[in-house]
């Protein structure tokens, strides 16, 4: 197969984890006889400050042109403690989910067995979570009206939802739970607030279509706690967009470090694979970054095009190299790999044909080794 993908590292380690994921698709590419190309374009804070702009024409433009995006990370601590700055560099990947249509944000999370002890829940709360976060990404309190009064007193963020927006979401949560334990759980705030309503009214009418689907509902606030409680108990959550941001960054404890988890921002012509880490600008540039999101997020990306066994095969990878403790400090407090050797391990295992996975099973998280 051939795939032109384009490459944003962005801000703090974006381009020092987009380089290990690069490299992994290399290797996946030589190994499987594909052609990937790519080619990089600036976003964010170095968009900012070599174009006054956090996502130039030019970058926009490459998107659109590419069969996908792989992105790295945005934010600057200049921006991030300067709350009156009128541009920022979160507008930059807002803009550019809006502009490529992404509506639907899928973030898998699910306990390593090795590293079960890193995380701050008990392993045996945790031992056999393995969940998916659908959040809808281009709606919401994060795309309403805004206001600010004059005297600086009084400001409003308006939030919206439109049936078709709730109702292509809610199709790629049910297709995914029929792919997977049969559960949708819709996180949302029904006693209170007006845009849920129509979001549990909505995915309900459509659930009927779905009879061998359990569906349940639960609030947000209860949903955050049941997290913790007992995240076992999730397959699918289905949600809106500043929930599914909280969420999912909660979600993040359950495998022990942030670093871990990988997502991919979808709508019908464009797609976007991405850590949902930050830019961790305190790490950039000491080689401590964990790139193992976004060699997940790799992952996603050949699965997005039903690449199913050289995704696999990265996740095979990642499996071995963590059984290994072939990790970053996040992981491993006395480790000593840095970002490059963690890439670079993990590149050699994709090369080794003695990496072998279990046929029968090719789907995203759930590759075995043999």
């Amino acid at each position: 197969m051939k795939l032109n993908i384009a490459v944003l590292p962005g801000d703090g380690i974006g381009p020092e984890i987009t380089q290990q994921s690069v490299k992994i698709l290399k290797a996946i590419a030589e190994r499987f006889d594909h052609e990937f190309t790519f080619e990089e374009a600036v976003v964010g804070a170095a968009a900012i400050d070599a174009t006054n702009n956090p996502l130039p024409d030019a970058t926009l433009e490459l998107c659109k042109i590419s069969d996908a995006v792989l992105f790295g990370a945005i934010g600057d601590p200049k921006y991030d403690n300067n709350p009156a700055a009128k541009v920022r560099p979160e507008q930059g990947l807002l803009k550019l989910r809006k502009e490529l249509g992404l509506f639907a944000n899928i973030r898998p999370v699910r306990a390593f067995e090795k590293l079960l002890e890193h995380s701050p829940l008990k392993p045996e709360r945790i031992a056999g979570a393995d969940m998916v976060i659908y959040r809808e990404l281009t709606g919401g309190i994060y795309f309403g009206k805004k206001t600010l009064s004059e005297d600086l007193k009084h400001a409003s963020d308006l939030c919206e939802y439109s049936f078709d927006e709730i109702e292509r979401m809610t199709y790629l949560a049910f297709e995914a739970a029929q792919k997977r334990r049969k559960k949708v759980t819709l996180v949302d705030k029904a006693n209170v607030l007006e845009t849920s309503r129509l979001w549990r009214k909505t995915v309900k009418e459509i659930a009927k279509s779905y009879p061998e689907v359990e569906l349940d509902f639960l609030y947000v606030d209860n949903a955050a706690m049941q997290m913790i409680i007992n995240p076992k108990q999730f397959d699918v959550i289905l949600t809106e967009n500043m929930f599914g941001d909280i969420i999912s960054d909660e979600a993040s404890v359950i495998g022990g470090s942030i670093g871990l988890l990988a997502s991919a921002s979808v709508g019908k012509q464009f797609s976007l694979f991405e850590p949902i880490h930050g830019s961790y600008p305190q790490a950039t540039g000491k080689g401590i970054a964990n790139p193992i999101a976004s060699i997940l997020s790799a992952a996603m990306l050949l699965e997005h095009f039903n690449l199913l066994e050289e995704a696999a095969t990265i996740q095979a990878a990642v499996d071995k190299s963590l059984e290994m403790n072939i990790c970053t400090s996040d992981i491993n407090k006395k480790s000593t790999y840095s970002t490059e050797k963690v890439g670079t391990f993990i590149e050699g295992l994709i090369l080794d044909e003695d990496l072998k996975l279990n046929g029968d099973n090719l789907s995203l998280g759930q590759a075995t080794i043999i």
